[in-house]
């Protein structure tokens, strides 16, 4: 098993023509995701590679392509990204995953309640994606940093996340699932959801979550494994040394009023039984230590 997506994964790719969209749809089959369409408005007909059909709408792509795509990844303009959204929740689309950062945070209010009502997950904005390491590749997460193996990956940062997979997997320690949420304000899928998500998961061992500074998701995320979870989980909190009121890289990165801080985060991990990384390098040293 896997967490998300997995080897029946069929993805569209909204804005597949686009720089950003072409570059990163060659990745995703290169590593063997299976991309049966793609979407750009005022370029249907096409074929990207030669071989995965363009249209110029989801509803076309939906309708004329079999089987039928079930997630959809999107690379568009800020500007048009809550669109795009929408268009895939319309069409039918089960899990999106949108990788557009700089999305209004006025759009995402208005986003939310509309996949909640129609039950679509989705995983973003301003993120990498999630990769189910030998099965399929959603996102930028670059594959070749991962391998198969038993455990869980999730993330609100993307850079930390490659660093953290790249220790595991240099010293052997495979991934069922890697999920970067992404670090904006408003997100689809938080921590909770995807810790939940692993605690299910057979072929998930242990966890290893990467936080930040910026609101109480971690604290949120901390009470959960206390009281849920079976499972060890590693963490990590990113700007222990930011300033308080200065946002740091993501938009949900800055520190105001209370809780937002790392320290506050480390303590409620601490206080839940996860055991905390000073540096990434630790994740291994610390997935192996005995509990």
């Amino acid at each position: 098993m896997s967490v998300f997506i997995d080897g029946r994964t069929r993805v569209v790719v909204q804005g597949i023509t686009g720089r950003d969209g072409s570059f990163h749809a060659r990745q995703m089959m290169a590593y063997g995701t299976s991309i049966v369409a793609g979407v750009t408005p005022g370029r249907g007909g096409e074929r990207f590679e030669h071989r995965v059909p363009v249209f110029n709408t989801m509803s076309e792509a939906m309708q004329e392509t079999d089987p039928r795509p079930n997630t959809a990844v999107i690379y568009v303009p800020a500007m048009n990204a809550a669109a795009a959204i929408y268009e895939a929740a319309d069409a039918g689309i089960a899990l999106i995953v949108c990788i557009t950062e700089g999305i209004p945070v006025l759009d995402m209010t208005r986003v939310m309640p509309y996949l909640r009502e129609r039950s679509v997950r989705l995983i973003g904005p301003n993120c990498p994606g999630l990769i189910s390491p030998g099965k399929s590749k959603v996102g930028i997460i670059p594959g070749n940093i991962c391998r198969e193996g038993r455990v869980g990956v999730v993330s609100r940062s993307g850079t930390l996340t490659y660093e953290i997979v790249h220790q595991l997997s240099t010293h052997g320690f495979g991934q069922s699932t890697c999920v970067g949420i992404g670090g904006d304000p408003i997100i689809g899928t938080r921590f909770v959801d995807c810790l939940a998500a692993f605690e299910d998961d057979p072929e998930t061992d242990a966890v290893v979550m990467i936080g930040e500074i910026g609101g109480t998701d971690e604290q949120h995320a901390a009470a959960f494994v206390q009281s849920a979870m079976r499972k060890p989980v590693i963490g990590f909190i990113a700007g222990r040394t930011a300033p308080p009121g200065r946002r740091m890289g993501h938009a949900g990165a800055i520190v105001s009023g209370t809780g937002g801080g790392a320290a506050d985060k480390i303590t409620a991990f601490e206080r839940a039984g996860i055991r905390v990384m000073d540096r990434p390098a630790d994740v291994v040293p610390l997935l192996t230590e005995p509990r």
